[in-house]
């Protein structure tokens, strides 16, 4: 694979730009678990009904989320445990949904996408272990507490040190540390489990970086111990940032501010390539992709580099003139067979170049990129701007038209919207 990448590369160094490399236009539709639950989670028949729809549509590949933030799988697992409960706003608060069917939810989608013509993939949720709320507790980290140690520590902004699994303000899901290798090796497991599923086309790992854009997580007993291996003593500082709660980078970081930011990078690479060599030694033929934000003036606060190792993202870009040699080389987008990014906009902002708009998004995806991977870009169509009441079902075919001119295919956030805003008569 990598020996592949790398020729598509050199040639398209020859042709002088960052060309797409894939010609077959593939467009992905992504299936969220919680969002879809009520649809597809105690109900095989509509599995079936609507696989079909979704080819109709013009879609090629779907991405089943098989296992949502809470931590919990709806594969066949004996890695992870099993969904029972969904969790989520449920009338007028925060609550759960029974699984109270026995099918198996990945193979259902299995079946009933082969059936329709597409391929299937399996999207996992991986640095999370847990969902909470006010009076609810799920997933793992909370069935078995001494897992708990596991999940990310974050400087928070009055400047305590808080373990996710105990933070009682913030509802949602709970993130694990990726430096600890119990947690890689829990994630490396559940990934070969579904190397192994038979007749599943592709996984897509999404999640896999640090907690959501806190360049301030991370602060656990194994990252510290990992980071001071990374540095070969202990850090001077700890936590690294002299100020909590950072947001954004407001000046250019310090010595051991950087060496922070490219460890966190280096520990996302190196489970990557991990991963990749997990899967594809157990399944070659499988393909393996992750999801990624187009937004890396964010994106990069959550320790995730995924742009090309021969980027050269400070001479390129010179809002991140911080980023060494080494925070480059610790970009992944080679190590990987194809990526999903989400270029994600208000729905007035399909044209224009740079980010914050999709066309300029997938724009520069292409260059930063520098052809390693083939990747399918698209827009969520429910949460940004001008989505979010419907009415846009004769914008989504120029949507991915104009995407198609810069990314190797398309992919669209989420089959919910579809449903909910009655999309399903749109083709592509």
């Amino acid at each position: 694979m990598r020996c592949r990448l790398f020729l598509t590369g050199v040639l398209a160094l020859l042709l002088g730009a960052c060309t797409p490399v894939s010609k077959e236009n593939p467009r992905f539709l992504w299936i969220d678990a919680a969002a879809n639950f009520r649809s597809y989670g105690n109900d095989a028949d509509s599995i079936g009904r609507d696989c079909r729809r979704i080819a109709e549509m013009g879609f090629t590949d779907i991405v089943v989320d098989v296992r949502p933030t809470s931590g919990d799988v709806l594969f066949d697992s004996r890695v992870a445990p099993v969904l029972k409960q969904m969790p989520g706003w449920v009338g007028t608060g925060w609550g759960f949904r029974e699984r109270t069917a026995d099918f198996d939810y990945l193979r259902a989608f299995i079946d009933a996408g082969h059936a329709a013509g597409l391929k299937v993939h399996a999207g996992v949720n991986v640095m999370v272990g847990g969902w909470k709320a006010p009076g609810v507790e799920l997933g793992m980290v909370y069935d078995h507490p001494e897992r708990q140690e596991w999940c990310s520590v974050d400087y928070r902004t009055d400047g305590r040190l808080v373990n996710q699994a105990l933070d009682t303000a913030t509802v949602g899901g709970r993130f694990l540390d990726p430096a600890n290798p119990e947690v890689q090796a829990f994630a490396l497991d559940m990934l070969a489990e579904l190397a192994a599923y038979e007749g599943l086309d592709g996984i897509v790992m999404d999640r896999c970086r640090y907690d959501d854009y806190a360049m301030d997580a991370g602060y656990t007993e194994a990252g510290r111990r990992a980071f001071s291996a990374y540095l070969g003593r202990e850090p001077e500082r700890w936590p690294v940032f002299t100020e909590p709660g950072h947001i954004f980078l407001d000046k250019d970081p310090d010595e051991l501010e950087n060496l922070w930011l490219t460890f966190r990078c280096q520990v996302i690479h190196d489970f990557v390539a991990q991963a990749a060599d997990r899967v594809h030694a157990l399944n070659p033929d499988i393909r393996f992709g992750i999801y990624v934000g187009a937004w890396f003036s964010e994106y990069y606060r959550s320790g995730v580099n995924w742009t090309s190792p021969s980027y050269d993202l400070a001479k390129e870009e010179p809002t991140y003139a911080w980023a060494t040699p080494e925070y480059q080389a610790a970009g992944f987008a080679d190590l990987v067979d194809f990526m999903l990014l989400g270029t994600y906009c208000p729905a007035a902002n399909v044209h224009g170049n740079g980010e914050k708009t999709m066309e300029g998004f997938a724009r520069l995806g292409r260059q930063r990129l520098c052809g390693d991977v083939p990747f399918y870009a698209g827009p969520d169509i429910g949460n940004e701007k001008g989505f979010e009441k419907g009415g846009q079902a004769a914008l989504l075919p120029e949507i991915e038209a104009t995407i198609r001119q810069e990314a190797d295919g398309f992919f669209l956030f989420d089959l919910c919207h579809i449903r909910m805003f009655d999309y399903w008569d749109v083709r592509f």
